[in-house]
């Protein structure tokens, strides 16, 4: 299995410019691979795939110098990250999905180059990049397992390395414990046992900053100085408010593996669900696709599981007999004509937990009311 860890990188003047001029080049390569695809496939009908770009890199070399100054792994994986656009592109075609079509890279929106196998080395308190030099680096934790590739990548003014490390699964003590998670705005998440998490509203806590931002931006004369830090400043209060939600997503993910071997969670359609224009924002504040991406990989690494189950009357159907108890989104108690009184979410927290184990509830007393 592959872990990745990420380090600050802190390079000197002259090594900033040079990863710069570096994302720059592979940018224009990658622009090109792709008006090559294009025109290719428009004009003579032809598919190009990852090979064929990749041995003309030589040839390229010598019509243009610059690209000598570049790792040859370097331009070849930006032929691998082209082609890998163009396999997604497809697989989500196939699925009946409406992908977008791989699209040229702005100045501002290629921000990584990598390199596959060769070509860097860590030396003490530097990681040495072909092409590039020694540039500083902040190990702050120990790596684990073989490394695989190393990727600089630039947001926001900073640099970074993550390295891809290939290492076996560490499996933790078993719980025998097992639980259902219900999602939600109010709270973030709401567990079968009756555990709350609280949704911080990172985002709603920053709007009046943000949108003080956008103004600033907004009213800077485009290409000016002064456009360019306002731009800045907005970049970084989004990279906070990113990263909070990440760091609340991996504690509460690690709480979860630790405590349970089975981790139970909704199939939610998230991109529906922001079509609700009064819950859209609140939806993103919670982020819940992280969540559950967190928890998966973080289950499978300690040989726990992750399940998704239907949503589907999770939130109306009682946990203990089965009927439909309609609600509104302001009834916050579940109560139901068998006695049965909860918290909404922990009844539905119970139901998804109930769905993953293949029980469902008897609804007797329901059909009898329909058929007589």
């Amino acid at each position: 299995m592959l872990k990745t860890y990420k380090f600050k990188l802190e390079p000197t003047k002259g090594q900033a410019d040079k990863i710069t001029w570096t994302l720059s080049m592979c940018r224009w390569l990658y622009n090109s691979m792709l008006e090559q695809r294009k025109f290719a496939y428009g004009k003579r009908g032809i598919s190009l795939n990852y090979n064929k770009q990749a041995n003309e890199l030589p040839a390229l070399k010598k019509e243009i110098p610059e690209f000598k100054q570049i790792q040859s792994q370097v331009l070849q994986h930006v032929a691998k990250r082209l082609d890998f656009a163009f396999q997604s592109f497809f697989r989500r075609l196939k699925k009946g999905e409406n992908p977008g079509y791989p699209r040229f890279q702005g100045k501002n929106r290629y921000d990584s180059f990598t390199y596959p196998q060769s070509g860097f080395k860590l030396e003490g308190k530097f990681l040495k990049l072909s092409k590039i030099g020694n540039v500083r680096i902040k190990l702050h934790r120990q790596m684990e397992g073989n490394i695989k590739t190393c990727t600089i990548k630039r947001k926001n003014g900073k640099y970074y390395a993550c390295f891809s490390c290939e290492m076996e699964a560490l499996k933790q003590a078993t719980t025998g414990k097992q639980v259902g998670i219900d999602l939600g705005v109010k709270h973030l998440a709401i567990t079968s046992d009756g555990e709350f998490f609280e949704h911080p509203k990172y985002l709603r806590k920053s709007e009046r900053k943000i949108k003080y931002l956008q103004r600033m931006v907004s009213r800077r004369k485009k290409g000016s100085n002064r456009r360019q830090k306002a731009v800045a400043l907005l970049a970084k209060a989004w990279e906070q408010i990113s990263n909070r939600r990440r760091d609340t997503a991996h504690k509460i993910s690690r709480f979860l593996v630790n405590e349970y071997d089975l981790i139970v969670f909704e199939d939610l359609k998230i991109t529906n669900m922001v079509k609700n224009h009064s819950l859209a924002k609140s939806i993103h504040d919670a982020s819940w696709g992280m969540l559950i991406q967190f928890t998966t990989y973080k289950a499978e690494w300690a040989g726990k599981s992750v399940e998704l189950v239907d949503p589907r009357n999770t939130s109306q159907a009682c946990s203990k007999c089965g009927q439909i108890v309609k609600k509104t989104l302001k009834e916050r108690t579940h109560r139901c004509s068998c006695g049965y009184v909860a918290d909404r979410d922990v009844n539905a927290a119970k139901n998804i937990l109930q769905k993953a184990d293949g029980y469902v509830p008897e609804v007797c007393g329901q059909l009898e009311l329909q058929l007589f």
